[in-house]
């Protein structure tokens, strides 16, 4: 099983990669959850101004049984980078904590701060903002999304640190 190294590490060891397989997401993301380190192979959520399927994610298990054991996984939710509306508040950290989650990443925003701040879990997010969401549709689940101009694919293997955050085609 693959174990934590620093984003720093990874990008000198990935310096001279070319062909896409190492990507580095934009220093834009806020930390708001316990964790400040974390990592995990990746499931993916598309979605803007609605939660539905970040809603249904956290509320399943969080990890997958590997060979060499059990590996928490990161949600990454594409939320088209819209501050309108909070895509994760505090009954949803307390999901992921409670099932198992390694991590999530949101390209949009987070209310509840006070809750997050208490869940032992990486959530990082552009920004705050207090409206919840509307549920009108659900979104999609397992497909390439983008992160602030970074493609981010299911199964790809996000690392995240006080340093920023790096995507990998493969555990590193």
């Amino acid at each position: 099983m693959p174990s934590f190294q620093p984003t720093t590490d990874l990008c000198d060891q990935h310096l001279d990669d070319v062909g896409g397989e190492f990507r580095v997401l934009s220093p834009v993301f806020l930390d708001f959850g316990q964790l400040r380190r974390f990592f995990g192979p990746v499931v993916t959520v598309q979605c803007q101004d609605d939660n539905t399927s970040v809603k249904a994610a956290l509320e399943s298990q969080g990890w997958v049984d590997g060979p060499d054991g059990r590996v928490a996984q990161v949600l990454v939710v594409a939320g088209g980078a819209s501050l309108r509306r909070a895509l994760m508040g505090g009954k949803l950290g307390a999901h992921a904590v409670r099932n198992g989650w390694a991590g999530v990443v949101v390209d949009g925003c987070v209310r509840d701060v006070g809750e997050l701040a208490q869940c032992a879990v990486g959530i990082r997010a552009l920004a705050l903002v207090p409206m919840p969401t509307q549920r009108r549709m659900a979104g999609q689940t397992q497909v390439a999304v983008q992160i602030q101009g970074v493609w981010v694919r299911p199964g790809d293997w996000l690392y995240a640190d006080e340093d920023g955050m790096v995507v990998s085609a493969r555990p590193l």
